[in-house]
């Protein structure tokens, strides 16, 4: 059997529908005991992205599935995952369909591509599953043996990797990404012989994350069109209509740019993802058909985006040297942030990843100069880094902050008028100071915690255990040595009252008179506290 492009996108939707069985299990395997693993849907989302392509050999379609997850990667799973689909598309182009030999190629070259994407490589993850259940397929005379031999190669791994992470031995679980790869190739599997539910792998609604309601009456029989249309489609170039060998698509992007802002604009083989804000989308419609047809079309009146996100118009500001884009979750730190400078703040955090193609767009809104990106959660910091590998029109710096409170600091530490060098390793070192630990309510038995229990962490370690949350934060400032730190702060969570956080903030500052200890309604989801010591 042969790999054309029809079996090749069937093999992504069976991926894409067992992965979309089993993502809460996969967001479960999470190193701590607590309701912020996101694995399992950032990876969902990732592969969907490319459930949606097409084209009529393997290599456009292989490319075509690429550009999607490329565009929809979320998280560092999501990110890996991408890049695995983009070096098995890298291997294919050229080729109408593959046979075995070509696509045990393939997957070495998305070995390579996967490793490549991660500046420090670290085994015991979805990297080793990958290379092992690999090298264990390696020579397959067939694409089914492939399979058969890549999938017990990678369940083999997978079950070795708490031998490889001592935090997931801890947690007593196997690692989650390389377990979401799994499920995919199992999918992958079913769908290679017929098995496989490959017409619907839709999340269902219930299932994704809220998005808020849109206030209607926003726009009423009386408004005046304000902010236009948010413009968003996917056009595939037609050989009817262009010479797809010769074709510039800058031809395009030029009228575009003359139609509106905000202009988010790439090619990928014969497929154009177009992001505009315009006045008119009827026209910017009509005008692209000229040159092709279109894949997919979302138009959004921006006067409801405006009001139901209350943007404020000097967060949109253009032509400045510096620009800066943070991401936050919660009301209070979102403010926060906007307060010290941020130009946007991309609402996103554990469990609510942000994608790559919401950066792009924060990228255009803060049209800068130069652009310094604050993930402010380690699991983003690919996905920023990936996002500015594809910007063009910025000089876009990730400052690599893991936490919300390495990416607070840090912004208090900005200072404008440093050369950009100097300012990036002040920033840098700044959030490189910062001791950060969070308080969050066990969701099952751990060697750690039991459930309703609440545990104080730092980083990858379990620091201590109360059945109070108080108690909790207390105690957390002692492991964390609250004594050394010249300002503490308290970042409140949504869950956690008012009155509450205030009598900490009372017995934090007696508890260390020598410090300054701030509170913050962060109104963050997930943890009911964030201390950071500065």
């Amino acid at each position: 059997m042969n790999l054309d492009a029809q079996l090749y996108l069937n093999l992504i939707k069976g991926g894409t529908a067992r992965l979309a069985q089993n993502r809460q299990d996969i967001n479960n395997l999470n190193v701590f005991p607590i309701p912020d693993g996101d694995t399992g849907d950032n990876m969902y989302m990732t592969i969907e992205a490319g459930t949606q392509a097409s084209g009529n050999t393997l290599s456009e379609m292989a490319a075509a599935v690429s550009q999607g997850m490329l565009l929809g990667a979320r998280g560092n799973s999501g990110v890996i995952l991408s890049r695995i689909f983009a070096g098995m598309g890298k291997a294919f182009q050229g080729l109408k369909q593959a046979d075995s030999k070509q696509f045990n190629a393939a997957m070495k070259a998305a070995v390579e591509e996967a490793y490549h994407a991660v500046s420090q490589p670290v085994e015991g993850t979805i990297l080793t599953v990958l290379r092992e259940g690999v090298a264990a397929a390696e020579g397959s005379a067939s694409i089914e043996e492939f399979f058969d031999l890549w999938i017990a190669g990678m369940d083999l791994s997978l079950q070795h990797t708490p031998d490889l992470l001592d935090v997931l031995k801890k947690a007593g679980v196997v690692d989650s990404g390389g377990a979401g790869l799994l499920c995919i190739a199992e999918g992958m599997r079913d769908a290679l012989h017929g098995r496989s539910p490959i017409g619907d792998t839709v999340m269902a609604d219930t299932d994704r994350p809220s998005t808020p309601k849109v206030d209607f009456n926003a726009f009423t029989e009386d408004s005046v069109l304000e902010f236009g249309y948010c413009t968003e489609f996917l056009l595939r170039l037609q050989r009817c209509k262009v010479d797809l060998d010769s074709f510039d698509e800058s031809v395009i992007h030029d009228w575009l740019e003359t139609q509106g802002d905000s202009l988010v604009f790439f090619r990928d083989g014969s497929i154009i993802k177009v992001h505009v804000h315009t006045k008119d989308p009827g026209a910017v419609l009509t005008k692209c058909r000229e040159w092709g047809e279109f894949l997919t079309i979302k138009v959004e009146n921006m006067t409801l985006q405006h009001h139901e996100n209350h943007m404020d118009e000097r967060f949109k500001r253009t032509g400045k040297a510096l620009g800066i884009v943070t991401v936050a979750t919660g009301a209070g730190l979102t403010q926060s942030f906007r307060d010290m400078g941020a130009d946007a703040v991309i609402e996103g955090g554990q469990t609510m990843n942000p994608p790559v193609d919401r950066f792009l767009e924060a990228f255009n809104e803060v049209g800068a100069d130069t652009i310094l990106v604050f993930p402010n959660n380690s699991n983003i910091i690919l996905t920023a880094q990936q996002a500015a590998q594809l910007y063009e029109k910025s000089k876009i710096v990730v400052i690599p902050t893991h936490t919300l409170g390495e990416g607070y600091y840090a912004m208090a530490n900005l200072d404008a008028e440093l050369p950009l060098e100097e300012l990036t390793e002040v920033l840098k070192q700044a959030a490189a100071s910062v001791i950060t630990g969070s308080v969050s309510k066990a969701i099952r038995d751990t060697a750690d915690a039991r459930t309703g229990e609440y545990i104080g962490f730092s980083g990858k370690e379990v620091l201590c255990c109360c059945p109070e949350r108080k108690d909790t934060v207390i105690t957390l400032a002692q492991k964390l040595e609250a004594q050394h730190a010249d300002i503490v702060m308290l970042l409140q969570g949504a869950d956690a009252s008012a009155q509450e956080a205030q009598e900490l903030q009372a017995a934090l500052q007696k508890a260390y008179p020598l410090s300054e200890v701030i509170l913050l309604d962060g109104g963050q989801p997930v943890y009911d506290y964030i201390l950071v010591l500065c």
